[in-house]
Formats: structure tokens, sequence, C-alpha cells
């Protein structure tokens, strides 16, 4: 079984006894259902699974409901002795299909005899249209692919071996050469396969690569489907768009160009489509910021902006080619910067960093933006030998205005620090986190002294 960070969460949540339901949000094919029965068979004595898909009828349990009394009546005419209550996970799956849940989660929820998790695909996509969100009542997390430290773990790597690379990611100290060398095969691996489960589970079964691809591009006709049955108006732009980001991913400036869609094409007509295939996990934007300097949100241009695949896998599918053995064989005729990139703004993403970019005719164009504390961090992403040369990120760093203190570069070498520049492996992107606010951050102040003035 894969092993996955949210299983963590879960453990966190329920066992707050929160009051409220938890919903896990993602794109398609990431392994949410997995995740939440796998969770709840260790849990609880029982869990009752209604999935909206696999049985549509299921809708008419939330059909002119007046009460949270009525709703739990009509589930126990259907699964009757299953329904133990305070040892009972009732497990609603892709609710974008029935989105009365999303409203009436707040009465099941209050009413306290069950435990309630969601799960759902698509649901940015169709948010719009609920009536009513259940504010107070259920949290929302969002699950992505297996990022490259689950898929570590799911190819043997110990946890011991994480622990020291995580300790030189910290202390900025070169790793084990036979260390680095392996994981670097493990990142190339990683490039081929992804983390959607499906391809993931079918190498670790077969270490047949035409097993993974058969999976990958199943997934791809999946989404091409709910790309016809979510959006029938702007399917033809979402198919379109889908389709060429590979392409776009490859050219020069990797920016996404809107006149190679439709030499007529406005933005304001594809924005929907953008936001769709955003909202829906399968692609992700990363926007220009007009300027270096915290909060980057300030700078944003929205429709300047690149488009990467929510799964590095899917990508390498989508190219075709055979990449997959030419990027084993490390053949040089292959610009792999693409590939690199999606992977990064994978990591970024899975790890609570918003996609930020920065480009300038006079300094030139750095990769990533990241924010953290307050301070803006440069960071390149480098697939070959020249990754010291990096006159972006060098230009960020002479221009006093902008405060920037360091720049990272993620590449094939070792750990190593140049001046301001700290090269790390690429395999070490795992190690980028955002920091959570504190749980507790308390403030007390006295302004009695105005009084005094009086």
């Amino acid at each position: 079984m894969l092993q996955r960070k949210i299983t963590k969460r879960l453990e966190e949540f329920y066992s707050q006894k929160p009051n409220k339901a938890l919903m896990i949000i993602g794109a398609r094919q990431v392994g949410k259902s997995f995740i939440i029965e796998d969770f709840a068979k260790t849990h609880y004595q029982s869990i009752i699974r209604v999935d909206f898909i696999e049985n549509p009828e299921f809708t008419a349990l939330f059909e002119f409901a007046q009460s949270a009394d009525e709703i739990l009546l009509r589930l126990s005419a259907l699964f009757g002795d299953k329904m133990i209550p305070g040892k009972t996970m009732i497990f609603f799956d892709e609710v974008q299909e029935c989105r009365e849940v999303i409203t009436q989660i707040k009465y099941l929820v209050q009413d306290g005899t069950y435990d309630y998790v969601l799960s759902g695909s698509l649901l940015g996509t169709v948010f719009r249209d609920v009536v009513s969100t259940p504010v107070g009542y259920m949290d929302i997390v969002k699950m992505y692919p297996l990022d490259f430290e689950e898929f570590a773990w799911a190819n043997g790597v110990a946890p011991k071996v994480i622990d020291v690379l995580r300790q030189s990611f910290e202390k900025k100290t070169p790793v084990d050469p036979f260390i680095h060398k392996r994981m670097i095969a493990l990142f190339e691996l990683y490039l081929i396969i992804g983390g959607m489960p499906a391809a993931v589970s079918a190498y670790l079964e077969t270490k047949n690569l035409r097993r993974v691809l058969d999976e990958q591009n199943a997934i791809i006709r999946l989404y091409k489907h709910d790309i016809s049955k979510y959006d029938e108006q702007n399917r033809l732009y979402l198919n379109d768009i889908f389709d060429m980001i590979p392409s776009e991913l490859n050219a020069k400036n990797k920016r996404f160009i809107l006149k190679d869609l439709n030499e007529k094409a406005r933005f304001d007509k594809y924005y929907d489509s953008f936001l769709w295939l955003k909202n829906a996990g399968v692609a992700l934007p990363a926007h220009v910021a007009d300027e270096p300097k915290s909060p980057l949100l300030l700078s944003k241009s929205q429709n300047l902006f690149k488009l990467y695949s929510g799964d590095v896998g899917l990508l390498a599918a989508q190219y075709g080619n055979e990449i997959q053995l030419k990027i084993l064989q490390h053949e040089t005729s292959i610009n792999f910067g693409s590939i690199y990139e999606n992977v990064a703004a994978e990591e970024l993403t899975a790890h609570g960093y918003a996609l930020y970019y920065y480009n300038s005719k006079k300094f030139g164009e750095v990769d990533f933006l990241i924010e953290e504390g307050g301070r803006v961090l440069p960071i390149e992403i480098k697939s070959g030998k020249d990754y010291y040369r990096h006159n972006a990120i060098d230009n960020l760093l002479r221009l006093s205005e902008y405060g920037i203190e360091e720049g990272y570069v993620f590449c094939h070498g070792n750990v190593e620090t140049d001046g301001r520049i700290t090269y790390f492996p690429i395999y070490m992107l795992a190690f980028l986190e955002k920091k959570d606010f504190p749980d507790t951050v308390l403030y007390d102040t006295d302004f009695s002294d105005l009084n005094e003035r009086l």
C-alpha cells in the first residue's frame, strides 16, 4: 500500500473530535477514496461509503430533505445495521455529483451521531453553483499526486535516509556521493512515472514502463471525458489548452501564448477555461510577478503565466516519442528543462507555495519566486550541466532595493554554496516546505495608558 502524508492529516483532524466534517478535494485519480477508506477501516468499527458516481440514485437521499433526521432515516433504510452511533464513519464520495451534500453537511455534523468525511474532484468548478457552503462545519484539504518524498517511500527508501538528506538540505552540507547518485537515478524515474497512484502501483508491481504508460493514458482519457462532461460550453477550448501544455512548456519562453491557440484569441474569452483546468487540478498556473518583492500577490499579472501539468508522469505520456526511455538513457538531443520545471511546480504547490516567476527584458527570467517569512527567494531549475550559469538570479541579488538575501539552484550537482547562491540536488525540492502559521499566536497589550491622558 502506498504511504501518503495526508493520512497524518486525517488522524490529527479526527483525534481532536472537532464537531466538523473534513472534505478532501483534488484531481481525479490522486488516491482520495482509497486513503479515506483505509483510514476509516482502521479507526472505526463501521464505514458507510456513499459514492454518487457509482450509485447516482443516492442523490435522492438529499432531495427536499428538511433536517438531519430525515437524511439519516433515509440512510438507515439503505445501510441498516452498519450505522452504529459513535463508531461509524460516513463517507460521501464524488460529492461534485450531489452538491446538496455540501449545504446539508452542517446539519448532519450538528446532529453529532456519526463522523463524516467527503471527497470530490472538480469541486472548484462547481462550488460557484452551491447555494450555501457550511462555514465553520467543514474543513477542506487539498490532495495531490505523490510528491517525490512519497515516491521515495514507495520505492523502499528508508526514513533514516530521508532524514539524513533533510539534514544536508537544512545545514547546506554535501550528500554522500553514493546516496546522491542513487537519489538522482530515483528522481529520473519519478520524471517518467510521476505521482498518480495507479501509475506508481503499476511500476512497483510489474517494473514494466509499458504498463505505466497504459495507466497514464487511461487517466488522460478520463480527464478529457471530464472536460466534455462538466464544461460543455467551453470544452473545445479546454481540450485545446490541455493538449498544448507540453508544447508550450517546451517553447523557448515556456509562457502560454494565446495566439498559439487562435490568432484572434482574447484572454477574457479563454479565462474560464484556464480557471477550470486549475480548479480541476489538471493544470498548475505560475503567474509572472512584475516585481520580486513581498507580497508577490500585489505584483501578480493575471494574464501572463506558464501552465504546468498537474503530474509530471502524465506530461511525459503526453510528449510521447518514447521520451521515458530517452530520459533513462540521458539522451542529449532532448531538452528536459520543461519536465524538470514541471516537477518543481508540483513540489512547490503540494508544499503550500503559490507559483510565481519573474521575467524582465533587462534582468532576465527566474524560474520561480517563493515567499517565506516575508522574504522572496528566487529559484532556478537546471536539467543540464551548465548549472553554474544563472544570470537572472545574479542580477536580482545585485539590486539592493529588493533586499533579496540569497538564491537557490536545483540541479544534478551535490550541495554547494558559492557566495549567496546555494546549489542543491534536484531531489531536494522535496524539502522546500512552507512553514505553517503557529497554532497559538498570543498578542497581549494594555491600552489603559490612554486613560492617563484625560
